[in-house]
């Protein structure tokens, strides 16, 4: 019974975290917020996770786990990786969010042991197809992974002047996997 209570309180800190730190990145998260919305005291928190900076940590690695569990990556099949990358940001924007503030506050910081690991998969399998010829040798695997997420995610970022300009979700979404298959030809 014990343990089944701290896994619940757990899972209301994390989900109550991600909510402040996706709104508010790390600098602006207050663990008083936190705390009041996953219903327990700070002393827990700080229990559970440590400082506020090991929690966004354990609220990232966690958001990145989701993120490769739903998405996926497929070498052989780019164009439709950035398809379902644009559609997990479009149904889950606050998980973009956390990555920017990620990217935002911590350039220079210590990266996250589960990221870099992930990241270097990716470049592995994409030079492995560019040894296959399944992948085009016309950008290096850190550029075209760069390029891939940039696309997938630009509609995300778009200027909100464009407002009524914007075409719907399924033909942004048919943009973003275009312009992938075009620039691996």
């Amino acid at each position: 019974m014990q343990q089944r209570n701290a896994d619940r309180t757990r899972a209301r800190i994390l989900e109550a975290a991600t909510e402040e730190f996706a709104a508010r990145g790390i600098g602006g998260a207050r663990v008083s917020r936190i705390a009041e919305v996953a219903e327990c005291n700070k002393a827990m928190l700080y229990a559970y996770f440590g400082n506020k900076d090991d929690l966004f940590d354990a609220v990232f690695s966690a958001s990145v786990e989701k993120y490769l569990d739903e998405v996926g990556f497929d070498v052989d099949d780019l164009p439709s990786y950035a398809g379902r990358v644009f559609d997990y940001f479009e149904e889950h924007p606050d998980r973009l969010r956390l990555s920017v503030w990620y990217r935002l506050e911590r350039p220079d910081g210590q990266p996250l042991e589960a990221i870099v690991a992930v990241n270097q998969r990716r470049l592995e399998e994409i030079q492995r197809g560019i040894r296959r010829r399944v992948v085009s040798r016309r950008f290096s695997p850190v550029s075209l992974l760069s390029l891939i997420q940039a696309i997938a995610t630009s509609w995300s970022s778009m200027n909100p002047e464009y407002g009524a300009e914007l075409p719907d979700r399924s033909l942004r979404r048919t943009a973003v996997v275009m312009a992938v298959e075009r620039i691996l030809s």
